[in-house]
C-alpha cells in the first residue's frame, strides 16, 4: 500500500506561485508514474500533469503548459508541482496520485491511478 500526503496549498494572488509537495510512504514510488489532478467545485476531476516512472516523459494539460512543472525526488520519495503565473481558474483541490509500479497506463486518466492523496486546496484570488 502507498499513502500519499499533499501539502503546500494555500491562498495566493493571481500571478503568484506555489509549490505543492506529495510525500509518499509505505513503499517507494520511484517506479511509479505520478500524477497531479485537480477538482474545482461542481466540476469533474481533471488531469493537470504527470511524470512517467522512467523519468523520461512528462505530460501537461494545455491549460497549465508553460506555467506548471512536475518533478520528483526519489531519495525523499516525494513529487512536487511548481505552479507559476497562477490564475483564478487554477483554484481547485489538488490531488496527487500514483500508478502501480512499472505501469504503462495512460497518464491523464484518473482511473489508471491506484493510490490517491487527500488533496490540498489552492485558491487564487483575482
Amino acid at each position: 500500500q502507498v499513502q500519499l500526503v499533499e501539502s503546500g496549498g494555500g491562498l495566493v494572488q493571481a500571478g503568484g506561485s506555489l509549490r505543492l509537495s506529495c510525500a509518499a510512504s509505505g513503499r517507494s514510488v520511484s517506479s511509479s508514474t505520478m500524477g497531479w489532478f485537480r477538482q474545482a467545485p461542481g466540476k469533474e476531476r481533471e488531469f493537470v500533469t504527470a511524470l512517467s516512472w522512467t523519468g523520461y516523459s512528462t505530460y501537461y494539460a494545455d491549460s497549465v503548459k508553460g506555467r506548471f512543472t512536475i518533478s520528483r525526488d526519489n531519495a525523499k520519495n516525494t513529487v512536487y508541482l511548481q505552479m507559476n503565473s497562477l490564475k483564478p481558474e487554477d483554484t481547485a483541490v489538488y490531488f496527487c496520485a500514483a500508478q502501480k509500479p512499472f505501469g504503462v497506463a495512460v497518464a491523464s486518466t484518473p482511473s489508471n491511478y491506484n493510490y490517491w492523496g487527500q488533496g490540498t486546496q489552492v485558491t487564487v484570488s483575482s
